[in-house]
């Protein structure tokens, strides 16, 4: 399917352009501090650092209600921060720079910007998609939008286990710990979808079609294709296989497939749809979450009702060409 290219207006210096840096984002990963980069090549923007405490959405609501307000909103940060903004860019009518600054940036990678640099390019070049997201909501509660995935069951567990230690550990040992007790613990969640009951280990909800083959979807491979793409890890076997599944490079996953430790794909149900609503009802010992774009969402104990549902052509991104 053809990427939706769009034109934005080239802003080389950085023209009306606010941009809000997240330093928790990628706090773990050993990279070189844009700052400089962004202070040289984009000396007319305005840039502001997240004090802590503070939120994404009171910094850009001030910014609109001053004297100049911005005309573009850009984010430094990671796959959640990106979302937040994508967010308030859709609400505000506005286009997004997304600035690589996360430990995977699964969006910024999906849309080609694999560098700051390369944002600023696209930026400078007035380049840029459309892309469609996921509006996902909770019990009915305020909708949050979705770039990549959404997810619950033993990723989501991992995930929480993941953040309680990340502090003490950091994101990857604390990741590794993780894992290592999901393996020894991981229960399979009880969904309840058009009136049938099932067990899964796992379920992914792609924005867009996904890599055939493949439970865990982490990273969107198209913009402007209106569908959720859905997997279900049915609980039929070992939690050796529930860890396994959640593998998400292609080279992994087709070594763990080689040695039989994935799951077959009969275990795999795949749903294609445009809105997906399901009663989701964690194991009695597991934390009640689910998470989007590495956004984690905790609900009630005794469980709740997920619906995600596409949003076509809802954000203008600054990107550069696709490639032929």
């Amino acid at each position: 399917m053809a990427t939706p290219e769009i034109l934005l207006q080239p802003r080389p210096t950085g023209a009306g352009l606010l941009i809000v840096r997240n330093p928790a984002s990628g706090a773990d990963v050993l990279r070189r501090d844009p700052t400089d980069v962004i202070a040289e090549r984009l000396p007319d923007a305005t840039v502001h650092e997240l004090a802590e405490g503070e939120e994404l959405a009171e910094v850009v609501e001030a910014a609109l209600a001053g004297s100049e307000p911005p005309t573009v909103l850009g984010v430094l940060g990671g796959d959640g921060s990106v979302a937040r903004m994508a967010q308030l860019a859709r609400h505000h009518g506005l286009p997004l720079l997304a600035l690589p600054g996360g430990t995977f940036n699964h969006f910024a990678r999906a849309i080609g910007v694999d560098s700051v640099d390369a944002a600023i390019d696209a930026l400078a070049a007035g380049t840029g998609v459309s892309v469609t997201v996921a509006e996902v909501t909770a019990d009915g509660g305020e909708p949050a939008l979705a770039l990549n995935a959404v997810s619950f069951g033993t990723y989501a567990q991992v995930v929480a286990e993941r953040e309680e230690r990340r502090d003490d550990l950091g994101k990857w040992i604390g990741g590794v710990v993780a894992a290592w007790r999901a393996l020894r613990a991981a229960a399979p969640t009880v969904i309840v979808r058009d009136g049938r009951r099932a067990k899964v280990w796992s379920a992914f909800v792609s924005v867009g079609s996904n890599v055939p083959g493949q439970v865990a979807m982490m990273q969107r491979q198209t913009f402007d294709d209106d569908v959720l793409d859905i997997r279900l890890h049915h609980a039929r076997g070992t939690r050796l296989r529930a860890l396994a599944s959640l593998a998400f490079g292609r080279k992994t996953t087709a070594v763990l497939r080689a040695v039989r430790i994935m799951p077959p794909d009969s275990d795999v149900e795949r749903i294609v749809a445009t809105d997906f609503e399901v009663r989701v009802r964690p194991a009695a010992d597991a934390v009640s979450v689910y998470v989007h774009d590495g956004e984690l969402e905790e609900q009630a104990p005794e469980g709740y009702t997920l619906r995600v549902r596409v949003v076509p052509d809802a954000v203008r991104v600054y990107a550069p060409p696709p490639a032929d």
